[in-house]
């Protein structure tokens, strides 16, 4: 009896002592560093630059003054070939933030621990974005489940697989998804010009990370209009202004980065991937986009289960078979008022879940639906919502079950090329 008080209060202290450390949003970004490089470290990942670590050497062409690769990488998979020089098909902002350690330590660095470490500061963001949308009673959810939310983020969802590969695929959606957070973050700490401001400047820079990101700032507009009661049209054309201004540019500087590229401000360089022969076939017929993928990344981001683990199990996975506890969304879709938060909220996640679902690809390779990352900050949110009635013990089971799951389709990916 007195062995199981002693076990009982010791299981106390130390749930308690994990709940502390992920609410805040310091210790939660440290701690989810620390596992992300243990992870690197166990795949033989930390001490190496990885294959595929493109944004490098985009950022050695950037402080040389061009927009083709200076140095080629060994590995071109998904590099855009033209007029004979190798081009990224991806949005450049990673390479810029990355120009001064490449000026450093140039393509060698290492970007593994680079998106490991940006990782852990979307876990601190995020946290600090529940503190944020609580103090504004965005969302109504206590310091336990606020720090079970966190917890989840970092360890029982896609992040935990994009954190610790490095790579230009991963390096993106990492580096966007932590933009996503600041755009949130800054309508929800900042009132009036400032919040517009900072908002766009954020929407901007997820945008030049993961063009899709940019589409849950229809959530936003929705709630800084209504928080700012911004309805004359003075005031409504300022505010637009302010946060349309950084996004214009950012988009100008995109479609200039394109047309000084390749002649077209609406070519990317995805017409001239060297893409893997996987791809090819399909490519040839429909192009990069289209309604013809349709069904398939459906099947592969809601319904499929990829367990036990097999080659296919890396084609990605079910949203809500892998992470559980988003079945929360569904009665926060239902229930939960204000009912113009909910719906713009949904309405984020669905634009920017419409060109995903028309992409060529699912993310191949990787385990667990990749690109939900563009939507998850909204997404999230709504889970919160969701949670708010719920008893703790349910919270914990489902987190616990996302946790096991990508635990082990992490350490099954992470060797993987």
């Amino acid at each position: 009896m007195i062995l199981k008080r002693k076990l009982a209060i010791i299981f106390q202290n130390s749930y308690q002592a994990l709940i502390n450390l992920c609410e805040n949003p310091i210790s939660c970004a440290i701690l989810a560093a620390v596992v992300y490089l243990i992870l690197a470290a166990v795949s033989g990942r930390l001490f190496s630059v990885s294959k595929y670590a493109y944004y490098n050497y985009l950022a050695d062409a950037f402080l040389h003054g061009q927009f083709s690769l200076r140095l080629l990488p060994e590995y071109t998979l998904d590099l855009s070939m033209y007029n004979e020089r190798y081009y990224l098909n991806m949005a450049p902002l990673p390479a810029i933030l990355l120009m001064p350690f490449i000026a450093i330590f140039g393509v060698s660095f290492n970007d593994v621990l680079f998106t490991a470490l940006a990782s852990g500061l979307c876990v601190g963001f995020f946290a600090q974005l529940l503190r944020k949308a609580g103090r504004v009673e965005f969302i109504h959810i206590t310091k336990n489940q606020r720090a079970l939310l966190v917890f989840f983020l970092a360890f029982g969802t896609v992040l935990l697989t994009q954190a610790s590969k490095g790579k230009v695929w991963q390096t993106a959606q990492v580096v966007g998804f932590a933009f996503t957070i600041l755009a949130f973050l800054a309508s929800f700490t900042f009132t009036g010009k400032k919040a517009w401001f900072f908002t766009g400047l954020a929407l901007a820079c997820s945008m030049l990370s993961r063009v899709p990101s940019v589409f849950v700032g229809i959530f936003l507009v929705i709630y800084l209009v209504r928080r700012d009661q911004s309805w004359s049209w003075k005031r409504v054309i300022q505010n637009f202004f302010l946060a349309g201004m950084p996004i214009l540019l950012g988009l100008g500087f995109f479609l200039f980065y394109n047309y000084a590229r390749f002649g077209n401000m609406l070519e990317t360089g995805l017409s001239f991937h060297t893409m893997s022969p996987f791809f090819s076939e399909q490519f040839g017929k429909y192009g990069a986009s289209s309604i013809h993928y349709l069904p398939i990344n459906l099947y592969y981001e809601f319904i499929y289960y990829p367990f036990p683990l097999t080659q296919e199990s890396m084609m990605g996975g079910s949203l809500f078979l892998l992470s559980p506890l988003f079945v929360a969304i569904f009665p926060a879709i239902t229930r939960s008022k204000p009912r113009w938060e909910i719906w713009g909220l949904l309405s984020s996640i669905l634009v920017a879940e419409i060109p995903i679902m028309l992409h060529m690809s699912t993310g191949w390779i990787t385990f667990g639906p990749r690109y939900t990352l563009d939507f998850t900050v909204p997404l999230m949110l709504l889970t919160a919502k969701g949670i708010e009635k719920w008893k703790t013990w349910i919270i914990v089971l489902l987190v616990s079950l996302s946790v096991a799951q990508y635990m082990i389709g992490t350490i099954a990916f992470l060797p993987l090329e």
